[in-house]
């Protein structure tokens, strides 16, 4: 059974327009099909609302920003990002407790910032007045529109989840995760035991949610991968943008290596264990529905 959701979703200006369209009339089975992509294509595109402004902003200013300003590139980014973020409230395109989802992962996101660039895994080449250490704050962000991500996605296809692990089960292995990001610089990298670990606790989990009028369903592992490669997808383009950069780019752009997915892989196991404990709906259910 869907949660019923919550007045402050209800709230959103995307409401009215989710149900206008999801009240359309479509005759014929194929043009059927064809209404049901474009419908999951644009709420696809409305959860990246956050993301996608943000990667606009940093090819925007790659290109644009005049090398002779006296406000720092860094900075415009960090004003620009909290701007984005207080106008998607106050025009309601987000929920309040989406915004508390943003501040979680902009803490957490930081927290790892500071580290990677204290042992030289990414640097950030330009200047900035707005910053902690190395961090300039802006890169929270990056972080925050993952988990914006997750969070409006979750609302907008209503998700649910047949054969969930325990939750104490998923925060221990996300835990084990993070914990793996710091610790492999000094210990043994245990990336491939938390790979088998992942498989081993969803592997009987499915994500149903519903683009249209008929639920659809997905292995909760595929679903994981498909989002981990457009974020490899959106950190070329962060890259590309200079808004960081990794040793080996630091002679000349190139495309992030594929075995980054990995590392995209496993946050992006961390960014669905944390929704989840701050989503405030069960995650569970017992019925996976049939194929249509």
């Amino acid at each position: 059974m869907r949660p019923y959701p919550d007045r402050a979703a209800m709230a959103t200006r995307f409401a009215s327009v989710r149900a206008a369209l999801e009240a359309a009339s479509v005759r014929g089975r194929l043009a059927g099909y064809c209404y049901e992509f474009l419908l999951f294509g644009f709420k696809q595109a409305w959860a990246c609302l956050f993301g996608g402004l943000m990667l606009a902003l940093l090819l925007g200013t790659h290109f644009l920003y005049p090398a002779d300003a006296p406000f720092h590139r860094y900075d415009f980014l960090t004003v620009g990002a909290v701007a984005i973020q207080i106008a998607m409230l106050a025009l309601r395109l987000e929920t309040p407790r989406e915004a508390v989802v943003i501040g979680a992962f902009h803490i957490v996101g930081t927290i790892m910032e500071l580290f990677k660039t204290a042992v030289g895994s990414w640097i950030y080449p330009e200047g900035s007045v707005l910053h902690i250490g190395a961090v300039p704050l802006f890169s929270g962000f990056m972080y925050a529109a993952v988990g914006s991500y997750i969070a409006r996605i979750w609302r907008i296809f209503d998700f649910h989840f047949p054969g969930y692990p325990p939750q104490w089960a998923t925060i221990l292995l996300a835990t084990a995760i993070y914990g793996n990001f710091f610790a492999h610089h000094w210990l043994p990298d245990i990336r491939l035991a938390l790979f088998l670990a992942a498989l081993l606790l969803f592997a009987r989990t499915w994500v149903v949610f519903t683009p249209w009028r008929t639920p659809r369903r997905m292995p909760l592992l595929v679903g994981f991968f498909l989002v981990a490669l457009f974020i490899w997808f959106a950190e070329n383009i962060g890259t590309f943008a200079n808004a960081w950069a990794y040793p080996s780019q630091r002679t000349g752009w190139h495309m992030v290596s594929l075995a980054k997915l990995g590392s995209w892989y496993l946050l992006m196991i961390i960014s669905f264990v944390l929704v989840s404990m701050l989503h405030r709906t069960a995650v569970r259910s017992d019925t996976v529905p049939e194929p249509a």
